[in-house]
């Protein structure tokens, strides 16, 4: 191992032991965080933030620079530290906050927390898989409005435990099919993870598994203090243009630190007051002074922010020349909106016809694709089942890079993972779909979307048992009720075409992460939704079918194919003499964002309600005194005969719409 950076001179010497004061000295007043990594990539971070990338740190969302993420994110005190250093806003009392409420420093980075922060990582794998999707809208937009607008590259560390993550296998292998020459990580081949050396549970070859994926891998050793040879493997990963790079680097953990060098408690421990005198002793800092960040040093890191600030200038002017259609289809890409008046292609349904909300959405993804002209579509290989199917031949592929369809091939966690990064990019606007039972494999991925207020869009489709034959392992049962307690996703189940054309419309025009959730089978468009679901699924919630009289002695509450058995309860119980009021309600989230008054008129208080949903029952109390739902696992037979044997049925919501009305009255 070299004992000093070489290659180095004395202000960079210094410059990268600062990184590692910094390193030590954060966590230890947290009494909290991972040193270790921070301290041996010290040099690492040196050379990417100074000789490397370009980027202008006075204007941090500039956007052609380069990209940078840290997916081993337990190791945030580096990329602090750094942005700090270049100047990207970031106060040296940030990082005596580190890890504290209210802080600018969370224990692991999350984007629009701080500039400089490019997506959310910290569950590992995700830094990673989230950066596929940031190479692919590069070359997506690259591709779109040319090199002048769109070249730059996307760096990342990440580290064992992010590859030892099943959505690293996904993610390494779909970039490598996609060719994605933009993407140039370094492998920090520490050997060490929280339970001890890696052996204990790893032993793969990394650069044979990557070069299985088609990725160029440059194995440059155990050279982390060598500034000339991390330079040179990350240019000659720069010069690969067809593949994704992987740079291997061996590094020791925790060091120079005499006694936590290369174990387990550099990586999730504070080193403690005395070890990090010893060490700062070695490295020549002031022993008794906490981040220690000298002038000249901050001065030469501030310079080196500013390095990108020709480069930014001249892409300005190249923008502001684009004729006049262009430069607006280039701020609807970067805003992941349509042009203006997109919305007046979305079609309309006709009452009383018959289409599944899959089908529906389909037809407004196609219709209004032209006037969103950074939609980027895909499956997770159900890409004619899930709606997800664009009218174009013009798939992504090595020799089709700009391609706007996707195939993420059956690697749905890593097809979530990637929407998010190609949204947090900016210049598309991405869609992904699966079975909404299969949301479970997306979940962690949706997660992080949610958390990062990435502008993307699931299609989740094959939504209850109505689905049919295929059986409970299929029929998604709790997945509705888990996806909404999830804060900052919005969730919409539509009815029918109607309702699905206004949510495309509240998805593409809204902020964050939004999941509609579609049916397999066919259902009726409904009598009203034209007139009223414009307004009503923006609201989250409308009423469909007024009550007959003044007051509704009951309200039915549906989403999605249930509502219609709603519709025609209703009017069963007028033929009985019951006033019944029929209420769409495709978005609990949406509909809780509105004003009270609106919801009580919506949903009067102290008139009971009974909600149909072909789903788990849990979270219904909120609105609804009595439910036909479904709290166990589904059956293996034709989607029709599904929906009978479980209640969901017009002669059954009216049963049971009576029965609340008479245990009302008993109760009395």
């Amino acid at each position: 191992m070299t004992e000093f950076a070489t290659d180095a001179t004395d202000l960079e010497q210094r410059a990268i032991n600062v990184i590692r004061g910094l390193a030590m000295d954060a966590p230890q007043r947290a009494d909290s965080g991972h040193p270790g990594t921070a301290m041996a990539l010290a040099p690492l971070a040196h050379v990417l933030f100074t000789r490397i990338m370009t980027y202008d740190a006075s204007e941090p969302a500039w956007f052609d620079r380069d990209r940078f993420v840290l997916s081993n994110g337990h190791a945030s005190i580096l990329q602090y530290s750094m942005l700090y250093l270049t100047g990207f806003g970031l106060e040296l009392e940030d990082l005596r906050q580190f890890r504290q409420f209210g802080s600018r420093t969370p224990g692991h980075p999350e984007v629009h927390h701080l500039p400089g922060i490019e997506v959310t990582t910290g569950p590992l794998g995700q830094g990673l898989a989230q950066s596929i999707g940031l190479a692919m809208a590069e070359q997506v937009v690259r591709h779109r409005f040319g090199p002048g607008i769109c070249d730059h590259h996307i760096f990342g560390i990440c580290g064992d435990g992010d590859l030892m993550e099943g959505v690293s296998h996904e993610a390494a292998s779909l970039a490598g099919h996609l060719g994605l020459g933009r993407l140039v990580f370094t492998y920090d081949d520490n050997h060490i993870t929280i339970d001890g050396p890696t052996e204990l549970a790893y032993n793969d070859d990394v650069a044979k598994r990557f070069e299985a994926y088609g990725w160029q891998v440059i194995r440059l050793g155990d050279v982390a203090n060598d500034l000339r040879a991390l330079e040179r493997g990350l240019r000659d990963a720069m010069a690969e243009a067809e593949r994704p790079s992987l740079v291997i680097l061996r590094s020791h953990i925790g060091w120079p630190s005499p006694h936590r060098t290369d174990t387990k408690e550099a990586h999730g421990e504070p080193l403690g007051e005395d070890e990090i005198r010893l060490t700062k002793q070695l490295l020549g800092l002031p022993v008794d002074e906490e981040f220690f960040v000298p002038g000249d040093v901050l001065e030469y890191y501030r310079a080196a922010g500013r390095r990108g600030l020709p480069a930014r200038e001249a892409w300005l002017k190249r923008r502001d020349v684009l004729a006049d259609d262009e430069r607006a289809d280039l701020e609807a890409c970067l805003a992941g909106r349509g042009r203006k008046g997109w919305e007046g292609a979305l079609p309309a349904f006709e009452a009383g016809s018959r289409i599944a909300t899959r089908k529906a959405v389909n037809e407004v993804l196609v219709k209004t694709a032209p006037g969103i002209p950074g939609l980027v579509v895909g499956a997770a290989d159900l890409t004619g089942n899930t709606g997800t199917k664009l009218d174009l031949d013009d798939a992504m592929s090595k020799g089709n890079p700009g391609g706007r369809q996707l195939h993420y091939g059956i690697r749905e966690f890593g097809m979530a993972s990637a929407l998010n990064g190609m949204a947090l990019h900016n210049g598309v606007l991405p869609v992904g779909g699966t079975f909404f039972a299969f949301s479970d494999y997306c979940r962690p991925a949706i997660r992080i979307g949610a958390m990062s207020k990435a502008h993307a869009v699931l299609f989740f489709t094959h939504d209850s048992v109505g689905l049919g034959e295929d059986g409970p392992t299929h029929q998604p049962i709790e997945q509705l009720a888990s996806l909404r307690a999830m804060p900052d996703l919005r969730v919409i189940r539509p009815a029918d075409g109607n309702e699905c054309a206004a949510a495309w419309r509240v998805a593409v025009d809204g902020d964050g992460l939004t999941a509609l959730v579609l049916t397999r089978q066919d259902v009726p468009v409904l009598e009203g939704t034209a007139e009223r679901a414009g307004d009503g699924v923006a609201r989250g919630g409308y009423v469909l079918v007024d009550e007959p009289g003044d007051e509704p002695e009951i309200v039915l509450v549906g989403t999605g194919s249930e509502v219609q058995h709603c519709v025609a309860a209703a009017s069963s119980l007028a033929g009985g003499g019951v006033s019944a009021r029929v209420v769409s309600l495709p978005s609990f989230d949406l509909f809780e964002a509105q004003e009270a008054e609106y919801r009580a008129l919506v949903l009067p208080p102290g008139v009971p309600a009974l909600a149909v949903e072909a789903a788990s029952s849990f979270g219904w109390a909120r609105y609804a005194d009595a439910t036909v739902t479904i709290d166990h696992f589904g059956a293996s037979a034709p989607g029709e005969r599904n929906m009978q044997e479980f209640g969901f049925t017009p002669e059954n919501v009216a049963t049971q719409a009576r029965a609340l009305l008479s245990n009302r009255k008993e109760q009395r």
